[in-house]
């Protein structure tokens, strides 16, 4: 199946004409330094503040921000809302399109919205059905899913041209991710799968909760056979878990998340069980940067937001360059602060 597609190296430095455009998450991903990226839970919230409020907890100290884009099929603020929030402040990001709520000329024109924005990094998800959300009842869209919208954003980017083939005046400078779950059968599948949107263009790769070594080593060998690992970059999604009981109800309820009943027990043995979810956290994070071809990981704490530093600090995972550099220049919006534009036409 892998031999019939084009694989191509999506680790590669980009052309020149990027280089001014290209964002903190995929310097250091490109430099080769172990990244650290989290996700920011969106609020339910019109309120910009409850934003940034929730950004300062990981400011500092991850690479990239995710804002997630209707997880679970439940409605919250929105992730272009979010992203362009915080790239007013300076933050990177990692703005989630989902395929679930959009057809390709919304989802395309959001696309272009973002990169004007600043929005630089782009994860692409086909979305949970929205039976499993709080609004069963509305009307699922899936025009795409999410290969075949990593094509039409790499064809947007590199081809400077909609999906309809009309061309664009101004191309959106974007790197592209997408999402991976080795966990789910059938399991020799998975590799197979991730090299589908590598050939689609993903360059970056960020996974479903890995709570199972072993089979997360398993997929990483079966990625290496396939020559995978060297053209993107992957970086498997790690939490904490709040007790047993939480990690039960989320094997029960959330889709594609894997926990093996070793760690439930580990977790019911424990006095203190929220210490010791975060003590699983970092040793799974350790472990996981021993492995050949991981490239950094991705940090997933719903509700435990504020243990995202003692991890990343606890972990040692980001080495001698220490914790991140804050937001720095923020990105120059073209209004004031009361939306008037300095060059109305």
């Amino acid at each position: 199946m892998t031999s019939r597609l084009t694989i191509p190296d999506n680790t590669q430095a980009p052309p020149a004409e990027r280089d001014g455009n290209v964002g903190h998450l995929e310097r250091v991903l490109r430099s080769g330094q172990f990244a650290v990226t989290a996700e920011l839970a969106p609020p339910d919230s019109a309120d910009p503040q409850d934003v940034h409020a929730r950004a300062q907890l990981f400011a500092g100290h991850v690479d990239a921000m995710n804002a997630t884009d209707g997880s679970g099929a439940n409605c919250h603020m929105s992730s272009v809302a979010m992203c362009a929030l915080l790239a007013r402040e300076g933050h990177e990001t990692v703005m989630q399109i989902s395929c679930r709520d959009r057809n390709r000329i919304a989802i395309q024109g959001d696309v272009l919205g973002a990169s004007a924005l600043g929005i630089r990094n782009l994860l692409c998800l086909t979305g949970d059905g929205v039976q499993v959300g709080d609004h069963p009842e509305a009307k699922p869209v899936f025009d795409l899913d999410s290969l075949s919208l990593l094509e039409i954003v790499a064809g947007l980017r590199d081809k400077h041209a909609f999906a309809s083939g009309r061309s664009l005046t101004s191309a959106p400078q974007v790197f592209l991710g997408a999402a991976a779950n080795p966990f789910a059968p059938p399991f020799a599948f998975r590799p197979h799968r991730l090299a589908k949107k590598i050939a689609a263009g993903a360059q970056f790769i960020q996974t479903q909760y890995c709570f199972d070594l072993p089979r997360f080593q398993d997929f990483m060998h079966r990625a290496r056979d396939l020559g995978l690992v060297e053209k993107c970059f992957i970086l498997p999604g790690v939490g904490p878990l709040a007790s047993a009981r939480t990690a039960e109800w989320m094997r029960r309820h959330v889709p594609g998340v894997h926990i093996p009943d070793h760690v439930i027990e580990r977790l019911k043995g424990a006095k203190n069980q929220k210490a010791e979810g975060r003590d699983l956290c970092i040793e799974m994070i350790q472990q996981l940067r021993e492995i050949e071809g991981v490239s950094g990981v991705h940090i997933m704490a719903h509700r435990q937001e504020a243990s995202v530093p003692e991890i990343i600090q606890r972990a040692g995972i980001l080495g001698e360059r220490g914790a991140c550099p804050p937001p720095s220049k923020p990105f120059t919006f073209p209004y004031d602060d009361n939306g008037v534009s300095p060059n109305p036409l």
